[in-house]
Parts: structure tokens; sequence; C-alpha cells
């Protein structure tokens, strides 16, 4: 069975952490998540219904600064998935010397069956209910696959 991507990550990370020797400790303290957001939340359609939708918000590790990263819309969102896109954010941040942490969210959500009214209530809903965890000195949202600039003016 593929690993997934989250298994995938952990495992580049040991196979690196290998090779500096790095100790279990710190090991535990790089593979573990500052906070892990579940919502579940109702949204208006064009015709007045309302349908439930499922977001989640990752913070790995912000020990060098807010996290950031970017909201994905796409029906494949999962936890596993956006666990993973956070750490290897904190990662890449670490490397190019970017005094951010990482972290990633999204909706599950296909953006193409929707209309920008419909996109626009989505996005508003989705970012009160992250209102607690995101903001300039805590986490930082960007565009990723499924949003754009526009739904980033949104939030």
């Amino acid at each position: 069975m593929p690993e997934s991507i989250l298994e995938s990550a952990l495992a580049q990370f040991h196979t690196a952490a290998d090779q500096v020797r790095l100790d279990d400790q710190h090991r535990d303290y790089l593979t573990s998540f500052k906070t892990t957001f579940h919502t579940q939340f109702p949204v208006e359609m064009d015709d007045g219904s309302f349908k439930m939708f499922e977001g989640v918000r990752v913070h790995h590790n912000v020990a060098r600064g807010p996290a950031k990263g970017g909201i994905r819309y796409d029906l494949g969102v999962t936890v596993d998935e956006v666990k993973a896109l956070a750490m290897l954010m904190t990662w890449k941040c670490a490397v190019v010397g970017v005094p951010f942490g990482g972290a990633k969210g999204g909706v599950v959500v296909d953006p193409r069956a929707h209309s920008a009214t419909e996109l626009q209530n989505l996005t508003r809903r989705y970012t009160s209910e992250l209102v607690p965890i995101i903001g300039p000195e805590k986490d930082i949202p960007a565009p990723d696959m499924g949003t754009n600039p526009q739904v980033m003016a949104w939030i």
C-alpha cells in the first residue's frame, strides 16, 4: 500500500535526521504539531439552502515566528495531507532562513462547482472559524490549490 503524504514526509525527515544524528528528543519535537484545528460549518448556497463543509488548519511549529502557509480548496483535502504540508513549510522556511513556522489549511470542496457568491460565503465563514488562530502575529494564510487572490481578499 502506498505511503500517505504524511508518512512520506516523516520518512524524509527521519532520513535527514539520521544523517545529522538528531536525538530522539529533538525528533519528537520537530515531528509534533502545535495545533490541529478542525471545523464543520454551514454555508448558504445561491438557492437559499445551506450546505455543511469541513475545514482544517494546522500549525506545525512556530518556534521561528508566526505560522505561514496556504489554504487549499479541494475535494481531496485530508488532515494527513494538511499536516504533511504544514510540516514541510516549517522545514522550507528554516532551510532558507525565513522567520516563519509552517501552517497549511483547507476546505473539502470543489471550487469549480460553486458560484463566486457561494465561494465568497464559504471563504468568509471558514475565515470566521479561523479567527482565534490566524492573524499577523499568529498565522499568515496564503493562496494554494483551488484558491486565488480573490479568495485571499475575502479573507
